[in-house]
């Protein structure tokens, strides 16, 4: 067996070899790359890069494109044959890289979708990109109040949706063009001046723009580069105004889960400059913590009902506060309550909400749920 293990580690093993050029180094063979920087619906061209690392500098290698196309000598079904008149001749650099610019008339891409395959060959390198295809230059964003997607809903308040225009050959200068109908069959009219000039396109969106009984805006978007044209739609639904958020808690008498800052849902001490709501004094009344309802700031609620809680529609509810008497204090002993909490001289700083007494353990704690958040502006806000 020992000569048999001999024999073997002496024998040639060809698989091992790695080839030498004249001065004994490895010769390791690299891989060539070929991209495009790509081409939008705003964009008359396209440019193809090849790094070809096993060519050398002054080689000629040719450039063309295929496309799918009946061939000229009959049928009916499409092939991806050679497109007529682009065949190019490019030489390697002395970086060992090739450019190539096509036009997209060349290319004989109209639209968005349009594809062609890119080739590139030579006598000791290659390059291949399956599909360049034409892309959308435009997008769209989701309604936002500042960094938040917003749903719209039937107030005067503003969310805006950002367009951006991003060709490949260069950064776009001109203008997008902004209309909107107010349900399918409705008529196109501008939003606002209906031209917006500079970068980034911010179109409004106000759920007062809703007619009564039509949910749903549509939204047109138009930009140009030269002949060059790109539209995009979307579109908006607006519902009725309601809390945007539902949160539970429980605040628990002496200690540090007392007091609660019902914005961020963080439980605190009773005397807590962030406790905007607190049990303390031995009672599980529910009242304004003693160390935030200073100055400016207070909490009132007002009893209401089962329905108004689960139906969680803010114009209803703020409607009946503002009808209602207010208290200072909220009796766990009443299951229902909407309030609103005053944090500031800003009209963001004035939340509705309405609160459900889910639980007590007399002398104990108190538990509930609560909903809130009736402007855009209270997404920054609340957590």
């Amino acid at each position: 067996m020992f000569s048999v293990a001999l024999i073997m580690s002496c024998t040639k093993q060809p698989y091992y070899e790695i080839p030498k050029d004249a001065s004994g180094k490895a010769i390791i063979t690299q891989v060539s790359t070929t991209s495009t920087t790509g081409v939008t619906a705003l964009d008359d061209k396209f440019t193809v890069n090849s790094t070809l690392p096993n060519a050398k500098s002054g080689d000629v290698m040719t450039a063309e494109l295929l496309k799918m196309q009946i061939p000229s000598w009959g049928g009916t079904a499409t092939q991806n044959l050679p497109l007529a008149n682009t065949k190019k001749q490019v030489t390697v650099g002395a970086d060992l890289k090739t450019s190539v610019t096509y036009t997209r008339a060349e290319a004989q891409m109209t639209k968005i979708g349009d594809f062609v395959t890119f080739t590139l060959a030579g006598a000791t390198e290659s390059g291949y990109i399956s599909t360049i295809t034409v892309t959308n230059a435009m997008t769209v964003g989701a309604p936002m109040s500042g960094a938040t997607v917003v749903s719209v809903i039937r107030t005067p308040e503003v969310a805006y949706m950002q367009v951006k225009v991003v060709p490949k050959v260069a950064a776009y200068s001109g203008v997008v063009t902004a209309s909107r109908k107010n349900g399918v069959n409705g008529s196109w009219v501008p939003v606002g001046t209906g031209t917006y000039s500079a970068p980034p396109f911010m179109i409004p969106v106000s759920g007062s723009d809703f007619a009564a009984g039509k949910d749903t805006m549509y939204y047109k978007f138009s930009a140009a580069v030269g002949t060059y044209t790109e539209d995009a739609t979307t579109t908006v639904l607006v519902s009725d105004p309601f809390f945007f958020l539902k949160k539970s808690a429980t605040s628990t008498l002496g200690g540090s889960s007392a007091g609660r800052n019902i914005l961020t849902n963080t439980a605190v001490s009773a005397t807590d400059a962030n406790a905007i709501i607190a049990v303390d004094g031995g009672s599980l009344v529910i009242h304004g913590g003693s160390a935030w309802a200073v100055g400016a700031k207070s909490i009132g609620f007002v009893k209401t009902t089962k329905v108004v809680f689960d139906a969680n529609n803010a114009a209803t509810a703020m409607a009946a506060f503002d009808a209602g008497t207010s208290a200072a204090t909220a009796d766990p002993s009443n299951a229902y309550y909407i309030f609103k909490i005053v944090n500031g001289t800003n009209a963001s700083d004035i939340y509705y909400g309405v609160m459900q007494i889910t639980g007590m353990v007399p002398g104990v704690s108190v538990s509930y749920d609560y909903r809130i958040g009736n402007l855009y502006a209270h997404w920054a806000v609340i957590k």
